[in-house]
């Protein structure tokens, strides 16, 4: 089964270590663009990679296409690519700001034509209030 459009803590937790499937944060703040790599090396869900909102999900800006224009369609692929997310691959997506930074992630993998992608339903937030497991590991990422 394929999940498009959310996954609940629940299933997400009784997947966590399948090979089919990747965990993404992308927590971010507008006003504190390293806040989302500093919470990320201190807890996330076990085995989820990182993936910065202006950096990986965004192209370079130029004065006129506003603060995080869509990133060229070869160098998101290729990035994608890099952190392990292939055809099969189905992408469950979280931040802490009420899906904002992670719907952001779900539409550039759709735009690209990837449909296996999903929001963490409530998002990290949720995560920690079941109590569900966190770590400060960075996983074997498999390009």
């Amino acid at each position: 089964m394929s999940y498009t459009t959310l996954v609940d803590v629940a299933t997400l937790a009784a997947h966590l270590g399948d090979p089919d499937w990747l965990v993404v944060d992308v927590r971010h703040q507008l006003a504190d663009t390293g806040y989302g790599e500093r919470v990320y090396g201190e807890a996330h869900i076990p085995g989820a990679v990182f993936l910065h909102c202006d950096r990986d999900l965004s192209g370079p800006m130029d004065g006129s296409n506003g603060r995080h224009p869509l990133p060229d369609p070869g160098r998101l692929a290729a990035r994608f690519g890099e952190i392990g997310i292939g055809p099969r691959t189905q992408v469950v997506v979280y931040d802490d700001t009420q899906g904002m930074i992670a719907g952001r992630l779900w539409l550039l993998l759709r735009w690209l034509g990837h449909e296996a992608v999903a929001v963490l339903d409530a998002g990290y937030p949720k995560w920690l209030r079941e109590k569900r497991p966190v770590t400060a590991d960075a996983p074997k990422i498999q390009p």
